[in-house]
């Protein structure tokens, strides 16, 4: 089947077939390695990407599925700059990683929830915990994620993209 996929700014028109994941277009296809496989049953969040702005997991999506569709992965949150996203930041100066498998995901859940909040509130600890519910850590206990998602909430109230 013939899709038309736009990831991180750049159009892939291609053909699948038609039990393809999304995941492995988006690996095998693309050639974006951030997004990892880690499940195949929804229930790591390993694989988290926005799909046309809302934070899903890929590897319960085909390919076909997305046809028409804009994502972004982690690699997307990287400017032609150097600049790194708010999110991306506030996890190294956090350390909301450990071994890093889940962090792209995460990373890419906190980018979703952090963007469906209205401008100036401020989630509490309880609401980013239930906001990442899905995406499972192995390694960090999830409280320095949490205090990342927290300092990225910080930076983009106060409109400051670079953590110096």
């Amino acid at each position: 089947m013939k899709v038309s996929i736009v990831i991180n700014q750049q159009r892939y028109d291609t053909e699948v077939a038609s039990n393809m994941l999304l995941v492995d277009f988006i690996r095998d296809v693309a050639k974006l390695k951030a997004t990892n496989v880690g499940c195949d049953t929804t229930t790591c969040g390993a694989c988290t990407i926005l799909l046309n702005g809302e934070s899903v997991k890929s590897c319960t999506i085909l390919a076909v599925q997305a046809d028409g569709a804009d994502i972004v992965t982690l690699e997307g949150l990287y400017t032609g700059d150097g600049t790194l996203h708010p999110v991306v930041q506030a996890f190294g100066r956090s350390h909301g990683l450990q071994c890093g498998f889940c962090t792209s995901g995460m990373v890419m859940a906190a980018v979703s929830l952090l963007s469906s909040v209205a401008d100036g509130q401020v989630l509490t600890e309880d609401e980013i915990r239930n906001g990442l519910e899905g995406n499972l850590c192995r390694c960090t206990g999830y409280q320095n994620i949490v205090n990342a998602v927290k300092l990225a909430q910080d930076l983009l109230i106060a409109g400051d993209n670079i953590i110096s």
